[in-house]
């Protein structure tokens, strides 16, 4: 019986984007269905493998979307959320792969299904665009997202606050308005993608922050005193309103945690 570090090190290290789909689902349905073995008896690689011909530019470099409506703007924006769920595979994976011997089964049944729900959701983006004529790797992406992982290798504590804390709770906050104005433009598809996305990382923020309260809890440390402190340690960007203060208090994310730093 294959290994769970195994079965996960083999995921993140799959670049072409559907085989990357369909290992991150295999590895989670293994999991519940007892076809993995409690073994982590690998090193999680420092990167994923990502497709080949993905250009990563810094986020100062990322070229500007065209105007408002144009089809330009349409796969431009397509494809920043494809590349956001793309990589968003690899960063629930290496969640698992990296801290959930520590963490337990809990955790890693929790991370791997959020780590299946990011799959369906770039399978669902990539379809969106080819039906835009093109595909994933077409323009150029930035690495913002996996510089957050290395930034918290280290403590699984760092890596909750800033992953689904930070960076998916964000998601909470600019998909409403995007949904809506997708809703408008009559791309009804779009807007279906997005509503179920929306859903589904209310779920994700809320187990981040569940399973980073029971760490702070099993360390004697004060939940939101050290979310506040972990996120000026590690997070290079700022917090910045407007928040969907409803979507984060569902998800366990009260505003006097966040309004201090924002």
């Amino acid at each position: 019986m294959s290994g769970l570090a195994q079965a996960i090190r083999a995921a993140l290290l799959t670049g072409e984007p559907r085989e990357k789909v369909m290992s991150a689902r295999r590895v989670a349905r293994d999991w519940r269905l007892g076809r993995l073995a409690w073994r982590f008896d690998l090193a999680m690689p420092e990167r994923p493998a990502w497709p080949q011909d993905l250009q990563l530019l810094p986020p100062t470099r990322m070229p500007k979307r065209g105007r408002a409506g144009s089809h330009r703007n349409r796969v431009a924006l397509w494809h920043s959320l494809a590349h956001i769920e793309f990589v968003a595979i690899d960063l629930a994976l290496d969640m698992v792969g990296r801290f959930g011997e520590r963490m337990g089964e809990a955790f890693v049944t929790d991370f791997l299904s959020v780590a299946a729900d990011e799959a369906m959701h770039f399978a669902l983006l990539e379809r969106k665009l080819v039906s835009l004529g093109t595909r994933y790797g077409a323009l150029p992406a930035h690495d913002g997202l996996w510089e957050a992982a290395g930034e918290t290798r280290h403590d699984v504590a760092a890596r909750l606050a800033i992953v689904p804390m930070v960076l998916e709770a964000r998601g909470l906050d600019v998909t409403p308005a995007m949904l809506e104005r997708v809703r408008l433009a009559g791309d009804a598809n779009g807007a279906r993608i997005l509503a179920r996305i929306l859903d589904d990382e209310i779920r994700h923020v809320a187990i981040g922050a569940r399973h980073f309260r029971d760490t702070c809890v099993s360390r004697d440390e004060a939940p939101r005193e050290t979310w506040q402190k972990l996120v000026s340690m590690h997070f290079r960007g700022a917090l910045k309103p407007p928040f969907n203060d409803s979507a984060r208090s569902t998800a366990g994310l009260s505003r006097d945690w966040y309004a201090a730093v924002a």
